[in-house]
C-alpha cells in the first residue's frame, strides 16, 4: 500500500512538473527563475523518491543496481550545479537540454517501475523483474552519464575561461 501512496504522489508531481513547462512554453512565459528553478524540483522529487527507495531495500547502495546509479545521478548534478553557478556568476541562465530532459524522465521511468515493483512482468517471475529493473537503471544512469558530458562540452568555454 505505500509503494501505491508513494507512486500516485510521485507521478502527479511527475505530471504537474511536464505540465508546467508546458504551459511555460505554450503561452511563451518562460523565466530565469524557472529555468533555474524547475531542474532542482526535478532533481529533489527524483532524489527523494530514490532515497525511499534505496531505504526500503528495493536495491542496495552498495552493489551494482540503483546505488551504483545513484552514486552517477549524484555527482552528475553537483557538476551540473557547480556550472550553473559559474554561469550566473556570469549572468548566463542555462536552461535544460534535450538529453537533461530525457535523462530526467528515464529516471522518473525507472522510479515508477521500482515503485510498481516491474509490476507488468511480474507474471514472468522475479528474475524477469530484476533485469527489467536492471535495464532501465542502466538506461537512466547511461543518459546520466551522457547528459552530464554534453552538459561539461557544450560549457567548456565558461568553465575554463580565465579572468
Amino acid at each position: 500500500m505505500e509503494n501505491i501512496v508513494l507512486l500516485v504522489i510521485f507521478v502527479l508531481a511527475s505530471f504537474t512538473d511536464f505540465l508546467d513547462g508546458y504551459i511555460a512554453r505554450k503561452r511563451n512565459i518562460i523565466t530565469n527563475f524557472g529555468k533555474f528553478m524547475d531542474p532542482l524540483a526535478d532533481k529533489l522529487l527524483v532524489f527523494a523518491t530514490i532515497i525511499v527507495l534505496l531505504e526500503r531495500g528495493r536495491f542496495s547502495a552498495f552493489g551494482f543496481g540503483l546505488g551504483f546509479v545513484v552514486t552517477l545521478m549524484i555527482a552528475r548534478e553537483f557538476i551540473v550545479t557547480g556550472i550553473r553557478l559559474l554561469a550566473v556568476n556570469e549572468n548566463v541562465v542555462i536552461a535544460a537540454s534535450k538529453l537533461g530532459k530525457a535523462k530526467t524522465v528515464s529516471q522518473m521511468i525507472m522510479i515508477i517501475v521500482l515503485l510498481v515493483n516491474c509490476y507488468p512482468f511480474a507474471l514472468l517471475g522475479e528474475s524477469a523483474k530484476d533485469i527489467t529493473a536492471l535495464i532501465l537503471i542502466a538506461i537512466a544512469g547511461l543518459l546520466t552519464l551522457i547528459s552530464g558530458f554534453d552538459y561539461f562540452i557544450k560549457n567548456k568555454t565558461l568553465i575554463f575561461e580565465k579572468k
